[in-house]
């Protein structure tokens, strides 16, 4: 990793949501606003969602794992080049598998309840702060 993307690493901090995800395929745009992305596109809608909001769903089907979002906070969006590729990499690297959403001010990464402590040592490691420290 070069200076430029340790420091910006340095300087941003994630926090982990309370809830637990789902990432559902769905007849319909949901009506209601309680939800973390919807993707539509010619082939289907895909909805990734708090567990707790699934009966609201038109649903299709759901992956049968839960997931827990972790809002990564990024010092210099847009300019941060690897910054993404470096996350990846290293959560790969300790056998975690993850889902990205990226906004336009921020990214999620969204991992394996199960994995949620591992991924959150694997940002410290890297360099990430903990919002909340």
């Amino acid at each position: 990793m070069n200076d430029e993307l340790r420091k910006i690493i340095g300087s941003s901090t994630f926090v982990v949501h309370e809830d637990r995800y789902i990432y559902a395929k769905a007849k319909s745009v949901p009506q209601f606003n309680d939800y973390l992305m919807i993707s539509k596109d010619q082939d289907e809608i895909t909805v990734v969602m708090k567990e707790k909001n699934l009966s609201k769903l038109d649903l299709i089907e759901k992956n049968k794992d839960f997931y827990k979002a972790i809002e990564l906070k990024v010092s210099v969006p847009f300019y941060s080049v690897g910054f993404l590729a470096a996350v990846t990499e290293a959560i790969s690297k300790e056998g975690m598998d993850i889902l990205i959403i990226s906004t336009y001010s921020k990214d999620y990464i969204l991992v394996r309840e199960e994995h949620l402590e591992k991924a959150q040592q694997t940002l410290l490691n890297l360099g990430f702060k903990n919002y909340y420290d």
